[in-house]
């Protein structure tokens, strides 16, 4: 199976093939679905496509904007520039710009966006017969439904998500942000309203809502995040291709934190197909990254309350360093991301076998060699202690107090 990865930046991207990425998915500056991260100019799109080529890796470009007719202007010649710089595919919803693809670009395979709202057969054959190579199904599935579509159209490809946020509308079809903001969901720019704390100051007489506080208010249409690895095998069993990831507006932390833990647990799977079990050191994993509660959605049949009770994020550790040079023993040269100080102790996040080592800082120095007990300043270039081998692009995190 394909682990597949959110790249809201370069840095993300990098950071995601490094954890253990078959591909990554990503935008340019328009047509996407979030407008509010960095995404690429075209040259980057070039840049990047050709680094996850080098490395055997495969990178996808999202279209999966809900288009109006101002935005086929420019639209031709973006999608003839991806099909010259031989991306792997483009993320579709709209099949007003599936057709004007096919048309202009035969040769350019698609792969059909979640926020098409696929959840049925008779969909998923109606695209297959107009050349599409994936379906990325839509959220709202259990494992029942997802394999008969599966065996449907046995010889398209099969995508879904696996982890991170999830929405309380169909798939991603949600028009609060417009409402309420004047920012389209639709078009990339959502708001995130369903995330906003709400104070209820009246109830209709016989309409009661069972709704959970906290200190920083009421969250009655904040969803929990999706976690299926603990369902790696059974993903596997009803002949998904695909696992995707969330999160192009997430942190390179994150992405290293998921993406690390999901390569570790599909290469488990691998190795023994019929014995699979998520290791308690995965599922830990997963909580020291930003996340709310998790939930498997919809793919146990779970109800609709069940999966939109939820609060506030949550993390148990943060992300202070990266490591910026290959090390050999005793000293490591870090960038500061958080603050950090002597006699703390630093975990370290890395997809070799020094992951989750620990030890403690005794000594740090700034690149003049100037001696200092606390690191303070953000990107900072340090020297500090470290017992073990770590290489470029290694993540130091510290437990949250």
């Amino acid at each position: 199976m394909e682990l597949l990865a959110p790249a809201g930046n370069m840095e993300k991207l990098e950071t995601a093939f490094r954890f253990g990425a078959d591909a990554c998915y990503f935008a340019g500056k328009k047509y996407g679905l979030r407008a509010f991260a960095d995404n690429f100019e075209l040259d980057e799109l070039k840049q990047s496509v050709a680094y996850a080529h080098k490395l055997n890796k495969k990178a996808y470009i999202t279209l999966n904007i809900i288009a109006h007719n101002r935005d086929f202007d420019g639209l031709k010649e973006y999608v003839l520039y991806l099909q010259e710089i031989k991306v792997d595919a483009v993320i579709v919803a709209d099949i007003g710009i599936i057709d004007f693809i096919r048309q202009i670009a035969p040769n350019l395979d698609i792969h059909v966006s979640t926020q098409a709202n696929i959840t049925n057969k008779y969909s998923a054959q109606l695209l297959q017969k107009m050349g599409v190579k994936r379906l990325i199904l839509a959220r709202e599935l259990s494992f029942e439904e997802i394999k008969e579509i599966r065996d449907s159209v046995p010889d398209m490809e099969i995508e879904c998500f696996v982890h991170g946020s999830m929405c309380i509308a169909y798939s991603g079809r949600c028009l609060l942000s417009n409402y309420m903001t004047g920012r389209d969901s639709n078009c990339g720019a959502c708001s995130q309203p369903c995330r906003w704390e709400y104070f209820i100051s009246s109830k209709a007489q016989d309409d009661e809502y069972q709704i959970e506080e906290d200190e920083r208010g009421t969250y009655i249409l904040n969803s929990k995040d999706l976690c299926m690895i603990e369902y790696i095998d059974k993903l596997a069993s009803i002949g998904i291709d695909s696992l995707k990831i969330e999160g192009r507006m997430k942190s390179p932390y994150y992405v290293a934190t998921v993406v690390n833990a999901y390569r570790r647990a599909i290469d488990l799977y691998e190795k023994d197909k019929n014995n699979y079990h998520c290791p308690d050191e995965l599922l830990e994993e997963l909580e020291k990254t930003s996340h709310r509660r998790y939930t498997t959605g919809f793919y146990n049949n779970s109800t609709d309350r069940e999966y939109l009770l939820a609060s506030k994020p949550v993390q148990s550790y943060e992300f202070v360093a990266v490591v910026t040079k290959d090390c050999s023993w005793r000293k490591v040269v870090v960038e500061q991301r958080n603050k950090f100080q002597v006699g703390d102790t630093l975990q370290v996040l890395s997809p070799n076998d020094t992951f989750n080592k620990e030890f403690v800082i005794k000594s740090i120095t700034d690149e003049n060699g100037n001696k200092m007990t606390v690191a303070d300043k953000v990107q900072q270039s340090l020297t500090i202690n470290c017992p073990y081998k770590l290489k470029v692009g290694d993540i130091l995190r510290r437990k949250i107090k």
